[in-house]
């Protein structure tokens, strides 16, 4: 007769379990892998971003120390000649100003409109489908059909915005050829187009929020103001700087609307330093001049995202 026995005791009567400090056979012996086999894996990648991104920088940054020309077919190493020059030359600069301008003036805005949209949206705002389209479409949209559409709306005699002016007994302006007014123009549409990217960033963080000190707060008769900025927006602080960290190393990269638009006009008061690196290199042919002021400005890229990455881990 078979009985059962206690567990840890082996199983059936009269059979020896385990022995204490012993080792339990499973049938396999472990495998291990051999020395290096992870790298075939990520080897493709390597190859792809050797390729792509680590032959072009290092070929970018020789072409830089040297008077590279698509008009010329002999080059010549001239060291840091063309640092020197970029250093010197009032157009590097007066572009970079240009650059940092729509930067402060397009950056501040795409973040608190955004973060006002996604707050509407989040609280219960009627037609929330509508909203978030509404929000969202514009940033789908390619720039060239962005600025067909602002340019239109830019028109000084016909152009809906100098309409709306009138209206108010107001004279027209020229959004795109007034100098005061052209990178304004050009920050209010890059506002209008690409702040549903940010919106849908902060809808996100909202919608993860635990919900627990909201309603504790409510309970001991906060009001919806109270709530927001005591306790929804600090919890939103590690988003926001995610959001302007994004966003003001996208303003410096600045490029496509600016030139479809004006072509750094007028009187270069709206050209980028990425527009004055295109003009140089394909206008003026000097690719090596132009790379060394590609990465200068890439260095100045760098700096500003470290800055902030320490401002932001100095805030946690």
């Amino acid at each position: 007769m078979t009985t059962i026995a206690p567990p840890g005791t082996g199983g059936r009567t009269g059979r020896a379990g385990p022995r204490a400090g012993g080792h339990h056979r499973t049938g396999h012996r472990g495998t291990r892998s051999a020395p290096g086999s992870g790298l075939l894996f990520v080897l493709p990648f390597l190859l792809v971003f050797a390729l792509f991104m680590v032959w072009p920088l290092a070929q970018g940054l020789w072409m830089s120390l040297t008077d590279s020309s698509l008009a010329l077919r002999d080059t010549a190493f001239v060291g840091f000649a063309n640092y020197a020059e970029a250093f010197g030359d009032p157009d590097v600069w007066s572009s970079l100003g240009n650059t940092v301008f729509f930067t402060v003036v397009s950056s501040v805005p795409l973040v608190l409109i955004a973060l006002v949209m996604a707050l509407l949206v989040h609280t219960g705002l009627a037609g929330q489908w509508a909203w978030r389209l509404a929000f969202f479409a514009p940033y789908l949209l390619p720039v060239t059909v962005v600025t067909l559409i602002w340019t239109w709306l830019y028109q000084p005699d016909i152009g809906l915005a100098n309409q709306l002016l009138g209206t108010f007994g107001l004279g027209p302006v020229g959004w795109l050829s007034d100098e005061a007014v052209a990178m304004w123009s050009i920050a209010a549409l890059t506002v209008w187009w690409t702040a549903g990217f940010n919106f849908l960033l902060y809808l996100a963080a909202l919608q993860s929020l635990p919900s627990a000190y909201d309603e504790a707060a409510a309970l001991d008769g906060a009001g919806a103001w109270r709530r927001l900025w005591s306790i929804t927006l600090p919890q939103l602080r590690r988003t926001t700087a995610l959001v302007a960290m994004l966003q003001v190393l996208a303003s410096l990269k600045v490029f496509d609307q600016i030139y479809i638009l004006t072509k750094g006009g007028p009187n270069g008061s709206t050209r980028p330093v990425l527009e004055y690196v295109y003009d140089v290199g394909f206008t003026g042919y000097r690719l090596g001049y132009a790379s060394a002021v590609s990465y200068l400005f890439f260095a100045l890229v760098i700096v500003v995202s470290l800055v902030q990455l320490r401002l932001f881990r100095r805030e946690d």
